[in-house]
């Protein structure tokens, strides 16, 4: 192996220790949403704007009673977190994409790392809801190091080899998204206000030890960067047209002249619609037809984590040389079909786990392809746009989706989520058609 390729490498090793860490401090978060919605509707009353919003909450769970209408009112609020936090990357993953062609991955994902590091001191002190808002609005802007850091393994790899690099970028996602939640729920009664009272009215709150770890875990990640991190695009390679900027992710969609190009982000973006509405109901239909608790849901998301970064690790650089990213993609999505189906027509765990099998290998198949079929379809003056876009087109059905599969499931029957799902992936499969990488990029 030559140095160059030692060197690349241990780039792309460090751009998906960047991308897991990243995840890490980002999912923390999720096992908290029951007890921060119950925290500041009793600290700032029901009159508030939380106050307000969890009255809303309670409204659109009114269908459900019980033990689902608890379940239901948290994940709502916890998804329009996510919602809110989906939303900003969709705005800015596009301009933080070209600006990185014009100016170089590493000062914009140095940016956005210690971005990602300040959200999580706001959070620190977010005594009242409005500040959580903010830290998450801001987390949301800076999203985008991971379209970033896709845009690095673009930049040190090529043809086929793009596609195990994406594939590794995805198992650092996947990992990173079961360690995260993990370890919030081990922080979850680290309550700081009672170690440092002092700090209280500077808006310390009972969640301020989850932050804290989320912060050094952020900082941990600048200063890997920081110290190892390359600069992978030279200033011979950059993009000196500073009009190709822009804030407007629809506008920079429609700046795409491929084709072909235009046809992955669709198809991407009309996946990820479906996944995301079927994801976020998921916890409802385990907890509403098996009877699971929190405990069985956790092992489940465990299960998926752990299948999806496994085969985004191993299976898919085997694969997509035989196949091509195009045809990857496409058995990928013919494979998340039945997982839709099974899942959504379930009466027993072993039928669950089978649906969700189908559902882990087709999603781990279809993200990686889609995004080295995004890359190597991109001009090498344009990656960072390309795939910003690109991943905006996934922050936008991130965000779009829990509000769909919500309504469908609550509004008019459990399974409608999962079957309209099921025939609304027919979209990418048609997108995907014919679509295809070319022989050397």
């Amino acid at each position: 192996m030559t140095d160059s390729s030692n060197a690349s490498r241990k780039t792309l090793l460090l751009a998906c220790s960047i991308v897991f860490l990243d995840m890490i401090g980002f999912s923390v978060l999720f096992p908290l949403f029951p007890k921060l919605l119950e925290h500041y509707v009793s600290n700032e009353g029901p009159d508030s704007l939380v106050g307000q919003l969890a009255n809303w909450l309670s409204e659109l769970a009114s269908g459900t009673d019980g033990k689902m209408k608890a379940v239901a009112l948290h994940a709502f609020f916890g998804g329009i977190l996510g919602s809110v936090y989906s939303l900003l990357q969709f705005l800015f993953a596009p301009f933080w994409g070209s600006l990185s062609d014009a100016r170089g991955r590493r000062p914009v994902l140095l940016l956005t790392l210690l971005g990602t590091a300040l959200s999580y001191v706001i959070w620190f002190f977010a005594g009242p809801f409005w500040l959580l808002i903010v830290a998450r609005m801001l987390g949301g802007i800076m999203a985008g190091n991971i379209s970033t850091a896709t845009a690095v393994v673009a930049d040190v790899t090529k043809g086929p080899e793009r596609a195990k690099g994406m594939g590794m970028i995805g198992a650092g996602i996947g990992l990173g998204f079961v360690l995260g939640p993990a370890l919030g729920g081990l922080t979850a009664d680290w309550d700081l206000t009672t170690s440092l009272p002092g700090l209280v009215p500077y808006g310390l709150n009972p969640f301020s030890g989850c932050a804290l770890l989320a912060f050094v875990i952020s900082m941990l990640n600048f200063i890997v960067a920081l110290r190892s991190l390359p600069e992978t695009l030279p200033p011979e390679r950059r993009g000196a047209d500073a009009r190709t900027r822009t804030l407007h992710p629809f506008k920079a969609l429609k700046g795409i002249d491929d084709p072909k190009l235009r046809r992955t982000n669709m198809a991407y973006f009309s996946y990820l619609l479906a996944f995301a509405a079927m994801e976020f109901t998921l916890a409802f239909l385990t907890t509403s037809r098996l009877d699971f608790d929190p405990m069985d849901n956790a092992y489940m998301f465990v299960f998926v984590g752990l299948t999806i970064a496994l085969v985004q690790g191993g299976l898919v650089r085997r694969l997509s040389p035989i196949l091509g990213e195009g045809k990857l993609g496409r058995l990928g999505v013919m494979l998340t079909v039945p997982g839709f189906l099974i899942v959504g027509l379930t009466h027993s765990t072993g039928q669950l786990y089978l649906g969700l099998g189908f559902l882990s290998v087709g999603s781990a198949l279809v993200m990686p392809s889609l995004s080295a079929l995004a890359s190597r379809l991109s001009p090498a003056a344009s990656q960072g746009l390309s795939l910003g876009v690109f991943r905006s087109m996934g922050s936008a059905a991130r965000a779009a989706g829990p509000i769909i599969g919500g309504g469908l499931f609550f509004s008019w029957a459990s399974e409608a989520p999962y079957l309209l799902g099921a025939a609304f992936l027919l979209i990418p499969l048609v997108l995907l058609q014919g679509v295809s990488a070319p022989n050397a990029s």
